[in-house]
């Protein structure tokens, strides 16, 4: 039987052509649908059904480090986007070790990060909102 390796290393991720660095510790990106792909309705006699949901829409969540350069380029699409509308981006995660990835042709920054200054490094988590994301979630080699 051979082992599967998962290198955090290894997943790229590319925010409206740049590629972020400077990842927390711990989970670093999650993406989520808003919605279930179908849901279950049961008739009165126990019969289900089921309707499809074509809301593809979707979360991006990023934990940078205070000091990643990744925050100012983020922190530049949120701004462009208040300021002109112009801040929606492509989005693509990719596990580089496996068969994982996420793509949204267009993303934005549903609002700036909570910002804390203390004794230590902090983090920053930003909520990136997604138009459509088509997700593969697959296994690492």
């Amino acid at each position: 039987m051979a082992v599967k390796t998962y290198d955090p290393k290894g997943v790229s991720l590319i925010v409206g052509g740049h590629i972020v660095q400077g990842y927390a510790d711990g989970s670093f990106v999650k993406v989520a649908r808003n919605e279930d792909m179908f849901t279950t309705k049961i008739g009165a006699d126990g019969e289900p059904s089921r309707t499809k949901s074509n809301n593809k829409s979707g979360t991006l969540e990023i934990t940078l480090l205070q000091s990643s350069a990744s925050n100012d380029v983020l922190s530049g699409y949120a701004l462009a986007d208040e300021l002109s509308n112009g801040g929606q981006i492509p989005i693509m995660v990719k596990d580089n070790n496996g068969t994982s990835i996420y793509v949204s042709e267009a993303g934005w920054v549903k609002k700036m990060p909570d910002a804390e200054l203390g004794k230590e490094l902090g983090e920053r988590t930003w909520v990136i909102e997604c138009g459509a994301i088509d997700m593969f979630v697959g296994g690492n080699a």
